[in-house]
């Protein structure tokens, strides 16, 4: 009986520790990678809402900006965009590359705000 019991009981935390695997992998979003053609290392992870609600930013354009003539226009958001329609594979004139725009615009912010990760591996989860 005792043996059934735990046979039972192990069948049910099995279940349990797999039905939330596959939720918390339906949770995972990350960074649109389509634009490289031979990535160096997996994509971002990144949960937008979640990120947001942690980091407590409510305006949009926080993190999707947008330049004109060189100048951060403040109450104006690219939310709309990929960050790929402004900022190409190498960067032209002022504008830098996608891979430094996405590593200033996040690894910048969190060294600024001293919160949120800065290392390769924190964001590109192998």
């Amino acid at each position: 009986m005792k043996k059934g019991m735990t046979i039972i009981a192990g069948a049910f935390f099995l279940a349990a520790f797999m039905v939330l695997s596959v939720q918390s992998q339906e949770d995972m979003a990350e960074v649109d990678p389509s634009v490289f053609m031979n990535p160096q290392r997996p994509a971002a992870v990144f949960k937008h809402d979640e990120h947001n609600e942690t980091a407590g930013i409510e305006e949009c354009n926080e993190c999707h900006h947008v330049y004109e003539d060189g100048k951060l226009l403040e109450y104006e958001s690219s939310e709309d965009m990929r960050c790929g329609d402004c900022h190409g594979l190498e960067a032209e004139g002022n504008m830098p590359s996608l891979v430094k725009a996405f590593h200033g615009n996040c690894k910048g912010c969190h060294e600024k705000q001293k919160g949120g990760p800065i290392m390769c591996g924190e964001c590109h989860v192998r």
